[in-house]
């Protein structure tokens, strides 16, 4: 991976000022536009089972990768309207989950934070 956060992030606020689409991109709007695109990627795999996954993935995957990378793109947006730096707030989420899932006691299962 050859673009820092800092770099992506600059890309994308260009793209967005040449268009002058900032008046559509609000905090509501962004999030709305993420949950959207979250749900495009998710319709590739409703009703897959385990084992049909990977060749699900083999077939489809140029069109997943495109809506990963809308998810992406508007994640790295919405950070960067809020004055968030994307890297450090993922940074901290990481440290926080670290001490909330022990590997100790994590390791190997699906169980929530309050249930291990």
């Amino acid at each position: 991976m050859s673009d820092s956060i800092k770099e992506m992030t600059t890309r994308i606020r260009e793209f967005v000022e040449a268009r002058e689409w900032q008046v559509y991109h609000n905090p509501k709007d962004m999030a709305v536009a993420i949950a959207a695109e979250a749900g495009e990627l998710m319709q590739h795999f409703v009703w897959q089972q385990p084992e049909q996954l990977e060749q699900r993935v083999a077939e489809h995957r140029e069109e997943i990768a495109s809506e990963i990378a809308d998810v992406g793109i508007l994640l790295f947006e919405m950070a960067d309207l809020l004055g968030m730096n994307l890297g450090e707030v993922m940074a901290e989420k990481i440290a926080y989950n670290e001490q909330r899932y022990p590997a100790e006691k994590s390791r190997g299962n699906n169980r929530k934070y309050n249930e291990l």
